[in-house]
């Protein structure tokens, strides 16, 4: 879950509590942004190692 999520006060100022959905909502549109960047952190990770050539992380070549 993400840090940066706090759930606004009094139901976000509009004068009447979020229903379940409109929560659940938030949550998922939280959990996507989160599973983006995630993607994104794992595909430059993947393409860095990638250009590594066999054997140089360990050091044997």
């Amino acid at each position: 879950m993400s840090e940066e999520f706090e759930p606004p006060a009094g139901g976000g100022g509009t004068g009447r509590p979020k229903g379940l959905l409109e929560q659940m909502e938030e949550l998922m549109a939280a959990l996507n942004a989160d599973l983006s960047a995630l993607d994104a952190d794992l595909s430059a990770t993947g393409a860095a190692l990638r250009s590594v050539p066999p054997g140089a992380e360990d050091g044997t070549t």
